[in-house]
């Protein structure tokens, strides 16, 4: 009945369904969610644009991408600028002069260098000089190698033991072999060229890439292709590859999110979009203010709560654990899918990575041309 049965109705599916509907294919999308956009999701709660599924800023040094993007929505010029809270300590992120001077007084980039020096000195000669002469041998030696003990316990490793629910020292090294010192008074924490948020929210712009294919709700795809087993040429899955084949090699690993939402009878809340709560004692990472992604004046404001939670069957995944034992799981389930011509996997789910929204953009038009 169709040339595509496309399972997942966020963007990589929808830049996927675009692109072969313009070309002529007809395409059947469906999502288990009730609503379409996956988890760039936005909604309208009393004339607030809320990014129901955590802030979504988008950015980019591709201008092909952007100029896609552009064809479906006017962006504006919000740029990414978090607060960071340890306590009642307030730092502006990413870390650079600004960062600098409310955590130690300095004043010029040879100032802060000197103390980052200093503590990463100190740092590589704690146990018998192990960091900096060996590899590190966990995020906690490779964060303290990299900026120093001050930045590290304030800004790095409450944060991270949240998101990732292990202790620094049981996490690998790997996932900040960089750490972005900037030696200038810049609050951008982006560095690509192109940024900002869609003018009236992101699912406004899935709803014009979906404008030409056929889109089923609520619809689970294990369910729907048992009873429909012949109802596309080709598939495209954006969910987990894991669960497509059944968990047959095991569960690949995730982290979830918890999402708590409050309205305020107030103009401004926090006075940021997005601040992040670095210390260990308080259960959410960051707190998202909606209306400051389009520079809202509404009497009223809304204000979401993000808490990392274990993931477990049954909850939505959000962050690919890319350890070795995850990776080389992965691997074994690519090999089934390699041998699946029928099949193309896509998205962060679908290969097992996260991805930012234009990389996603960028890898479903590369599938799209070599398809068709």
């Amino acid at each position: 009945m169709y040339d595509y049965l496309i399972a997942g109705a966020g963007l990589f599916g929808a830049v996927f369904a675009h692109e072969a509907a313009a070309r002529g294919k007809t395409c059947l999308v469906i999502d288990k969610r009730p609503h379409i956009a996956g988890n760039i999701y936005t909604e309208t709660i009393n004339g607030v644009i809320v990014h129901k599924y955590g802030a979504h800023i988008f950015h980019t040094n591709d201008k092909t991408v952007w100029d896609y993007i552009n064809r479906f929505a006017e962006f504006n010029n919000y740029i990414n600028s978090p607060i960071a809270r340890y306590k009642d300590e307030l730092y502006n992120l990413p870390f650079n002069m600004n960062t600098f001077n409310k955590m130690w007084g300095v004043k010029t980039p040879a100032e802060a260098m000197a103390v980052i020096e200093k503590q990463r000195a100190e740092a590589g000669g704690a146990g018998g000089g192990a960091i900096g002469v060996t590899e590190p041998k966990n995020l906690e030696e490779q964060a303290l190698f990299l900026v120093g003990r001050d930045i590290y316990e304030k800004l790095i490793k409450g944060y991270t033991e949240k998101q990732w629910g292990m202790e620094c020292t049981e996490l690998p090294a790997f996932i900040i072999k960089r750490l972005p010192l900037r030696f200038i008074y810049d609050n951008n924490y982006f560095n690509d060229r192109y940024q900002g948020v869609p003018v009236g929210g992101y699912t406004r712009i899935v709803e014009k890439l979906l404008s030409d294919s056929e889109v089923k709700l609520n619809t689970d795809y294990v369910d729907f292709s048992k009873k429909n087993e012949r109802i596309a040429e080709k598939i495209v899955y954006t969910g987990a590859i894991d669960e497509f084949f059944g968990y047959c090699h095991g569960a690949l690993e995730y982290r979830s999110l918890r999402f708590e939402t409050e309205e305020f009878a107030e103009e401004n809340h926090q006075g940021a979009a997005v601040v992040n709560y670095t210390d260990r004692s308080v259960p959410y990472t960051r707190v998202i203010e909606h209306k400051h992604f389009e520079f809202g004046g509404q009497p009223n404001t809304v204000v979401t709560r993000e808490y990392p939670v274990a993931w477990k069957k049954g909850l939505e995944p959000y962050y690919p654990v890319n350890n070795e034992k995850n990776n080389a799981l992965y691997l074994k389930y690519k090999e089934m899918a390699d041998k699946r011509p029928d099949v193309i996997f896509g998205g962060r789910l679908g290969r097992y990575r996260y991805y930012d929204m234009d990389t996603v953009i960028a890898k479903a038009l590369d599938v799209e041309k070599s398809e068709l």
